[in-house]
């Protein structure tokens, strides 16, 4: 695992987890009505504020792994997959890149610019 730093425990997980909800929420209405761009963007949100939970983090990444799958995007499975195996330990050692929207896109060990309104909940600067 990458020199990541290690972050500091959420101060409100009840917070993260309902931001968490919320997005997820959104990500499967957006599926349910067809807007695959807007169900991948509420996926990449849940990511973010996932990321400080262990079991949401890893949903997403479930999550992120059926959309690759139902689109049939290769580059986005194996991904997934791989971030499937460090989502957890990474996690657990808090050792993660904040707001980094967690795609196979995006390198899964670059710090991104966090949203105003999730920065709120996760406490960041």
């Amino acid at each position: 695992m990458p020199n990541l730093p290690k972050q500091p425990k959420p101060d409100d997980a009840q917070a993260l987890r309902a931001a968490w909800s919320a997005e997820q929420a959104a990500a499967r209405d957006a599926r349910a009505t067809g807007e695959a761009t807007v169900e991948w963007a509420h996926l990449e949100r849940a990511h973010i504020v996932s990321q400080p939970l262990l079991l949401a983090h890893v949903r997403t990444h479930l999550a992120m792994l059926g959309y690759g799958w139902r689109h049939r995007d290769p580059r986005e499975i194996t991904g997934q997959l791989a971030r499937l195996v460090v989502a957890r330990p990474g996690t657990a050692m808090r050792r993660y890149p904040l707001g980094n929207t967690g795609g196979a896109n995006v390198s899964a060990i670059a710090p991104m610019t966090i949203p105003d309104d999730l920065a709120a909940v996760l406490g960041a600067p």
